[in-house]
């Protein structure tokens, strides 16, 4: 802000005012663009008009200017915090107001969406998604511990620690009964750790390998051939059904056979669904025991 762009004296020689005609000599009188003038008229035609408090600012008064707008110079003082403007750093904003370097600053930074307080320039803080946070501001929705810098689940407006996501969200397994945190399995509609969906006899994790499901308990192929599966009566290999050939069972008695090995004993027709005779343990079709 520069100095006002006239003179102020007391004439000593015979001038009258330029508006008002009243001789000058004697009195005071301002010049300004090669005219005189005395003091009320100065002040009524000619005076700049202070852009903060809107009365003329008069000849007795010291003026600043910048670009084309004028301050009595205690006028000149920040719109914030008040502070005089003269010969300070200054911004001018939006309706005309001076602000102070300082108060610029902070009103120009972004806003905590915590606590609303700007933060400023050496703040910790935390961004997300645009919106920002001083650093100790960033807490938990449910806890309401500070999560600072550490990791977080976002749910809508809301952000969680890890502990309160795994117990407020996260699914849980049904064996185990945790949280399910990452990876894991979904089997009949439950979810399960990987670790959890396990072979119950050589332990092994069965995710993504076949399985078969006896009760409760789920067992690998070679477990269940081994040690669940029934033999077959006929070839003495484990009844697997569902792991390939033979899924349909034959019964009798205690007794089981591959629907493909119960056949005559004799001429070794496959006996699944027909009539068969037994005879000393053994299986015939109805005309074989006949030719014995």
């Amino acid at each position: 802000a520069g100095p006002g762009s006239y003179t102020v004296g007391t004439m000593s020689e015979r001038f009258d005012c330029h508006y008002c005609r009243d001789p000058l000599q004697g009195k005071k009188y301002v010049q300004k663009e090669g005219r005189h003038c005395c003091v009320k008229c100065f002040e009524k035609f000619c005076a700049n008009t202070c852009t903060e408090c809107k009365k003329p600012i008069g000849a007795d008064s010291k003026e600043l200017h910048f670009k084309n707008r004028y301050w009595h110079d205690n006028c000149f003082r920040c719109f914030k915090c008040y502070t005089s403007l003269v010969n300070e750093p200054f911004m001018l904003r939006e309706n005309n107001k001076v602000w102070c370097s300082n108060c610029t600053a902070t009103e120009d930074a972004p806003r905590c969406k915590g606590c609303f307080k700007p933060i400023i320039a050496g703040d910790q803080n935390v961004e997300y998604k645009k919106m920002v946070w001083h650093k100790d501001c960033f807490t938990c929705s449910q806890c309401k511990q500070v999560i600072g810098s550490g990791s977080f689940f976002p749910k809508g407006d809301d952000f969680y620690c890890v502990s309160c996501h795994e117990h407020k969200f996260a699914k849980t397994c049904a064996k185990c009964k945790n949280p399910i945190t990452s990876g894991g399995l979904t089997y009949q509609e439950q979810p399960w750790h990987s670790e959890c969906f396990i072979c119950s006899n050589c332990k092994k994790q069965l995710g993504g390998k076949r399985f078969t499901a006896v009760e409760d308990q789920f067992y690998c192929v070679e477990c269940y051939k081994e040690c669940v599966a029934k033999k077959c009566a006929g070839c003495k290999n484990p009844i697997t059904a569902g792991f390939g050939r033979g899924t349909s069972v034959v019964n009798y008695e205690d007794e089981s056979w591959h629907d493909y090995c119960f056949k005559c004993t004799k001429c070794a027709r496959g006996l699944a669904n027909k009539r068969f005779v037994c005879h000393n343990g053994k299986i015939y079709c109805a005309e074989c025991p006949k030719r014995l």
